[in-house]
């Protein structure tokens, strides 16, 4: 089954935890054993799983990703975001997350991300929930 959340970011670029939303979609699936893939639809915006207790993590990615790939690199790609391009498929554009008793197997500080590179914008976020064969 397959269901979406609709996010949308205020900066350019921007790591929004949306655990709980993704959690929310879960439990009203009713899916109590598998998995969940979560996976972002979009080119200049991907999907991650990192530490949500300390914000300043996400800050960290975010300032240490510019530095890898800046806004104003030589670019044959002319939008004026192919920084973005190149940051989304660093990060990536799914994650797979164990799911047991109806809740993400997340780490204890684990928390799962929208990485937005090219905001600000409405994403959405496709969810699937998978059933563990019997």
């Amino acid at each position: 089954m397959t269901r979406f959340i609709e996010v949308r970011t205020s900066r350019r670029s921007q790591l929004l935890d949306i655990t709980v939303e993704v959690q929310r979609a879960l439990s009203a699936s009713g899916l109590e054993e598998g998995a969940a893939l979560i996976y972002v639809p979009h080119t200049t915006a991907g999907v991650t799983i990192n530490e949500n207790a300390d914000p300043s993590v996400a800050e960290d990615i975010l300032s240490h990703l510019e530095k890898m790939v800046p806004r104003s690199g030589s670019f044959r790609h002319r939008e004026g975001n192919a920084d973005a391009h190149i940051k989304a498929t660093l990060v990536g554009f799914s994650q797979l997350v164990p799911v047991r008793g109806g809740r993400l197997e997340l780490g204890t500080w684990q928390g799962v991300f929208l990485c937005e590179f090219d905001g600000p914008r409405s994403r959405r976020v496709l969810l699937s929930f998978l059933r563990s064969a019997p």
